[in-house]
């Protein structure tokens, strides 16, 4: 491994323990009641989001990485998993400003066809190679 996927996959397991952090400040933000029901359950799905993308991601990035896509092709997959995570699990945590519903939703949305984007392009390197 080399190249995007090798720096990628170091980025997903480095990004791992902030995930972990996140559940750790969840907790202590449920044991203090300070989040409504709302906000709880967005704060958990954006934590849940990110968590399971993340492994996603390491999973992915060794597929692409035995794949039979070029340079190009990792890089676009690589970079196409990192902001769609980003997207994905930072649009339920734009969820817990007030008045941002709308951008929440856009960029929850973007993330997803990002990510639907990346399994896709993977999915075509494993079958060429």
């Amino acid at each position: 491994m080399s190249g995007p996927t090798q720096l990628f996959t170091v980025i997903a397991l480095v990004s791992l323990p902030t995930v972990m952090f996140g559940g750790y400040s969840l907790l202590g933000l449920l044991r203090k009641r300070k989040l409504t029901e709302e906000q709880r359950a967005f704060f958990r799905a954006g934590h849940a989001h990110a968590g399971v993308l993340l492994v996603l991601a390491l999973v992915t990035l060794q597929l692409v990485a035995a794949g039979g896509l070029g340079t190009a092709g990792r890089w676009a997959v690589s970079v196409l998993l990192l902001v769609g995570i980003l997207a994905q699990s930072g649009g339920l945590f734009l969820n817990l400003l007030p008045g941002r519903k709308s951008l929440a939703h856009g960029v929850t949305v973007s993330g997803a066809v990002l990510l639907a984007g990346a399994m896709i392009t993977t999915a075509v390197g494993v079958a060429v190679a």
